[in-house]
Formats: structure tokens, sequence, C-alpha cells
């Protein structure tokens, strides 16, 4: 990976994990329901140009039923579960329970499509709940929240899971510019009428629909066209890497921004997490396997 792909992973990094810090700040205002459909017509209004340049339009029409099941999984119901797991639970405690996404990818994959999990694999998944039970009990030991925010947070990226075998079994050879767009503008039209019928009773304020604007154009359409353009140039599997830096981006700004206190145990649970995830995904083994090949070449 060059630099200049190594930016494009950091700012996509930094965006995502904004993201959270946006959907804590506006969903209380916009509603739970409100706030993803304005983010989801923002979002398509920003890809909308890209998809008529590279003539997608027909695609988007041609498989319009996957790609609405799609932007159900992937982005409705998940950005509804995350707008009510982050009225009670800190952006960074989100931004880690988010990198559990490709855990659930790999254990849908395999119930779904067959596909193999390695012993690895398998420890992975073990060692990656035993950071959500980790982060959990921490939370419900302080005696504020409800197990139920971390439960939809879990649900959330389990959709995510979910659309991932949805797009390999129906839209593997559909262009991921036309998934995307797709996907928001059926979002849109699926959750307009209950947003119309949860609309807030106050405008929400200028700082809520700045952080609306935001987690609309850089957290969904800016950085999915980025997270394309990286997998275009570098691949999937080095792509992915950016559920890594998202946890800590998350965490930062959480920090900074909204003087959240991140705990050790949280720390801890995270780890866990991250952990968890590159022995699912396979990074721990093609690390050795890389390490094992320069030792080789050195002797």
């Amino acid at each position: 990976m060059g630099l200049k792909d190594l930016i494009a992973l950091l700012i996509l990094a930094a965006i995502w994990g904004g993201s959270f810090i946006f959907m804590r700040v506006a969903a209380p205002e916009f509603g739970i329901v409100g706030l993803v459909a304005v983010r989801t017509l923002l979002a398509t209004l920003v890809l909308l140009p890209f998809l008529l340049a590279i003539r997608g339009v027909g695609d988007v029409i041609r498989y319009w039923l996957p790609i609405a099941l799609v932007g159900l999984a992937n982005t409705a119901v998940p950005f509804m579960l995350f707008n009510y797991s982050s009225l009670h639970l800190e952006a960074g405690v989100n931004a880690i329970l988010n990198a559990t996404a490709p855990m659930f990818g790999a254990m849908v994959a395999w119930l779904w499509l067959g596909d193999k999990l390695t012993k690895s694999a398998i420890s992975g998944l073990l060692i990656g709940f035993v950071g959500v039970a980790v982060i959990s009990q921490h939370k419900l030991g302080q005696g504020s929240i409800s197990f139920l925010p971390i439960l939809t947070a879990l649900l959330a990226t389990l959709g995510y899971g979910i659309a991932a075998s949805m797009m390999k079994k129906w839209l593997h050879s559909v262009r991921p510019l036309v998934v995307a767009t797709g996907s928001q503008a059926f979002a849109t039209l699926m959750l307009a009428p209950f947003a119309l019928a949860t609309l807030p009773d106050t405008m929400p304020s200028q700082i809520a629909w700045l952080n609306t604007i935001a987690l609309a154009i850089g957290g969904t359409g800016i950085a999915y066209i980025l997270y394309f353009k990286l997998i275009a140039d570098v691949g999937p599997a080095k792509a992915i890497t950016v559920a890594y830096l998202v946890p800590l981006f998350g965490l930062l700004w959480g920090v900074l921004f909204l003087q959240e206190h991140i705990s050790l145990q949280t720390l801890l649970g995270g780890g866990f997490i991250l952990l968890g995830v590159a022995m699912t995904t396979g990074v721990v083994q093609r690390l050795k396997g890389s390490l094992g090949r320069r030792h080789a070449s050195n002797q």
C-alpha cells in the first residue's frame, strides 16, 4: 500500500470514526428515524452525480430488489439501531462495537454461503465476543444503562454482516457505486413514511443540522466513494483494515469533542474485539506468513 492509499485509509477511518459523534449530537433532536432519512437522502444526492457519470441508473433499476434488501440490511435498520444506541452509549464505545461487523460477516457467510471458518477464525470469534462481554459487564456495572443499547449496536453490525453476504450472493457482478447509491435511495424511500410520522416537535438546532450534514455528506457519501476507490486500488483485503482504525478515531474524537471518559476496561474489551476481528478475517495469518517469508529471505 503506497503513501497515497495509506493517507486515504486514514482519512476514511477518521471520517467513519467521527460518524459516531455526529449521531450522538444529532439523534436526540432529529429522532431515531428522522436522522436516518435525512442522512440517506443527502447521501443519495452526493452519490447520484457519480452514478450518472458511470451510467449506472439502469443497473439500479435492473437489480432493484436485491439492492433494496441491501439498503434495508446495510443502511436503514443498522443506522436506526446505532442512532438509538448513540442516545445511551459514548461515541467511542459505539465505534468499538462497530468493529464486530467483520466477525458477524464471517459468521453469516459460514451459515448462509457455506464459507469455511478456520480454527483461527473460530478462536477469533470467541475472543471478539469476550471483548463484547468485557465492555458489556463494565457498562452494566455502572448501573446507568441496560444491555439494550449494546444489543442494538451488535444487531446493527449483524445487519452489516448479512448485507455483505447478500452482496456476495446476489450482487457480486454489480458495480459497488451502483449498490451504494441505490441502497441509499431505497433506504430513503422505505424510511420516508416513518420519518414523516415521527417529525420532531421543534426544528432541530443549527448544530444538530451541521452534524447531520457532516454525517450524510462525509460519513456516508464521501466515505463510500473513498472506500470503493480503496477497494479498486489496493483490493478488499487491505481496504477492510479500516475496521481496525475506526475505533481509534472514534475514541479520539469522543474524548476531544465530547469530553468522553474512556475506561481501561473499555480499552481492554476493544483490544479483544480487534484481536478477534484480525483472527477472524485472516489478518493475523497473513501477517505471520509475511513475517515468515521475510525471515526466510534473510537467511
